[in-house]
């Protein structure tokens, strides 16, 4: 049997087994730097892989580890999936519904840690058909900066074996169920996160004169801050600079409070813009306060780096898809200003992220990060297989 036809026959007799873990995993979902009960989940179901070895508990509950073709010469390619959930209060009906609550597994991730154990289960039985190795990464931390992605390349990843190419997907609820989509060269955004405090001079509310209003200088911060976008940015380069906190210290229609928070992220794809717009930022804040007698204090968080995924791997990878979901269900995507840390390991090793179509049949579109969020579980057999697939076919062309 040709490679394809049997990788995707093992898919769909795993499939039931896939759908079990993925169970499992939404059920008992952990936050970031606290996946213990997961990672030991992952390394049972390592277990049951013949001739697999991994290291576990790194950067926290990271796992790593190989899966060997018939003979080691040299070549190694990597597999990445996030293990971590989030802080939000599951509202779906789902037989298998979140029993932690206020954590919930409401961006895919089950799905992606489901879908790599199926695919290395699939490329073990298979290793016979290639020549190298495969590495396969559960990473802690994806949804909580610094991120775990860093965090297990300081650890050392890899040192010892360095990949020629990194892979990783994302379930996408706007994409139906047995599609794929990519896109090469930038696609995802960085992400930053700033702080500012305005002190002004806190009284009553019928007094104005005697008071300097924070909430006044930090609404004309607000909008001054928007010119970044509009007036400082290349026309060219997606920006997006958003304000999620306002925050006053006081509750009532008659005071002028003496402090206002502002809480907002910086999203961008280039570096020396970016640099730029922290620059920006600070000096708007800074001097549209002095302007009324205020203070501003200001705190940038540098976070992820933009994702590039590079152009000879996509086009590797997009010439893959095609052959496994067929010519009519493979899209090319536009840039995202969504960020993820996976970003780092494309610094670090030729990447493509790609996304797999999660949508159910005939229904609306539940959100990633939404407290309803699912998907069609047919897709973890369409993602198995392709990262099998991939695998398999990328560590061929190698030899």
């Amino acid at each position: 049997m040709e490679i394809k036809g049997h990788i995707k026959e093992l898919a769909h007799r795993y499939y039931d087994d896939i759908v079990a873990i993925r169970h499992f995993l939404h059920q008992n979902p952990e936050l970031s730097k606290h996946e213990q009960q997961t990672s030991t989940f992952i390394c049972k179901e390592l277990d049951k892989l013949s001739g697999v070895r991994y290291k576990k508990n790194i950067a926290g509950y990271g796992i790593y580890g190989f899966v060997n073709g018939k003979t080691d010469n040299g070549n190694l390619i990597a597999l990445r999936a996030d293990m971590d959930a989030l802080p939000i209060c599951e509202t779906t009906n789902l037989p298998f519904k979140s029993q932690n609550d206020g954590v919930m597994h409401a961006c895919g991730h089950d799905v992606h840690i489901a879908s790599l154990l199926g695919a290395l289960r699939i490329i073990n039985e298979m290793r016979d058909y290639f020549n190298g190795r495969v590495m396969f990464i559960f990473q802690p931390s994806e949804e909580e900066y610094p991120g775990g992605a860093i965090e297990m390349l300081r650890a050392g990843i890899f040192n010892d074996d360095k990949p020629s190419a990194i892979f990783a997907f994302h379930t996408t609820p706007e994409m139906d169920c047995g599609t794929l989509g990519l896109k090469a060269g930038n696609y995802m955004a960085s992400t930053d996160e700033f702080y500012v405090k305005i002190i002004g001079k806190g009284g009553h509310g019928a007094m104005p004169n005697l008071n300097i209003d924070p909430i006044v200088v930090a609404s004309h911060i607000v909008i001054a801050l928007q010119t970044i976008v509009s007036r400082n940015a290349e026309p060219s380069m997606p920006t997006t600079i958003t304000i999620g906190n306002f925050i006053t210290e006081n509750g009532r229609t008659n005071i002028t409070p003496s402090t206002v928070k502002l809480e907002g992220i910086i999203r961008t794809f280039d570096d020396k813009w970016r640099q730029e717009a922290h620059k920006r930022i600070t000096q708007i804040c800074e001097r549209t306060a002095e302007s009324f007698g205020a203070k501003a204090e200001v705190f940038i968080d540098k976070g992820y780096p933009s994702l590039f995924n590079d152009e000879r791997v996509t086009a590797m990878t997009k010439q893959y898809a095609k052959v496994f979901f067929g010519d009519e269900n493979v899209f090319d995507l536009n840039e995202r200003m969504t960020a993820e840390d996976f970003a780092y390991f494309a610094r670090e090793i030729p990447a493509c992220y790609f996304r797999v179509g999660t949508k159910k049949h005939n229904e609306a579109i539940t959100n990633l990060h939404s407290a309803n969020f699912d998907v069609d579980e047919r897709s973890m057999e369409f993602a198995a297989g392709f990262e099998a697939f991939l695998a398999i076919n990328v560590l061929q062309s190698k030899t």
